[in-house]
């Protein structure tokens, strides 16, 4: 069976949040609760941390990581991890998972996988859910998607779609989450910024106007992101919280 591997782009230097992968949550470094999730993915053959950070690679180390150095001129995780999968021929299926998100499911990951094997002509794959609250939706910090009768992706943005707020239950918000093919992401890195792409200020929007199908997986609900020292205080909290007993 075909390979898959799970990379984890990080690195430190963060606008609101600097250091972040390894703001300690818990007891441990952020970018290590999202490494040991991605462990349990039974359908990853390998995780590998992607960086170009010293603190950040000697860290993962020491917790027992796969780490690759990369480029410090990357714009984005994506360009990380296709510096990566480049040079890892042996994997057919690349996942790109976030570095901050430390409650990333482990199921979704299967699924990911999963979807690009049994569907070969898909090239890429991705994840959403309904938003829990829908004044979210209006956050240009929360992606949203919309995705057409075959659950495809018609159009990612940072504002409401459709724009009546009656439509409200059509959009989802998307997580970024990337299941590609090894080629297509490849290639992928290849193109240029799309005029879409620019306006949004969102690269997925690069393989819709490639004329790339994306398929999203809708799941009953998604992984918080952790983009600001605020965000990592609440999950700590959520940490904290005792886990209720089952009562048999």
């Amino acid at each position: 069976m075909s390979k898959a591997v799970g990379i984890i782009p990080a690195r430190w230097d963060s606008t609101r949040f600097p250091g972040k992968p390894l703001y300690s949550i818990a007891g441990k470094p952020l970018l290590r609760h999202v490494w040991e999730r991605c462990l349990r993915a039974k359908n990853l053959d390998s995780v590998i941390i992607a960086t170009d950070d010293m603190r950040i690679a000697e860290a993962a180390f020491d917790w027992g990581a796969e780490v690759a150095l990369t480029s410090p001129r990357h714009h984005s995780g994506t360009d990380r991890v296709a510096e990566v999968a480049k040079k890892a021929k042996a994997f057919t299926y690349i996942v790109n998972i976030q570095g901050d998100e430390p409650l990333v499911d482990p199921r979704l990951i299967n699924k990911l996988v999963e979807k690009l094997r049994v569907d070969r002509k898909l090239e890429i794959v991705t994840a959403a859910h309904r938003f829990q609250n829908p004044a979210d939706a209006l956050s240009p910090n929360q992606v949203k998607v919309v995705v057409d009768l075959c659950g495809n992706a018609l159009y990612f943005s940072r504002t409401a779609i459709p724009a009546s707020m009656n439509g409200g239950s059509l959009f989802l918000r998307h997580q970024g989450i990337y299941g590609f093919r090894r080629e297509m992401l490849l290639q992928f890195v290849k193109w240029n910024p799309t005029p879409l792409e620019r306006a949004e200020s969102l690269e997925q929007l690069r393989a819709l106007e490639n004329g790339v199908t994306v398929h999203v997986l809708v799941t009953a609900k998604g992984s918080p992101g952790v983009d600001t020292p605020e965000d990592a205080t609440a999950l700590e909290q959520k940490f904290a919280r005792p886990k209720r007993r089952s009562v048999s």
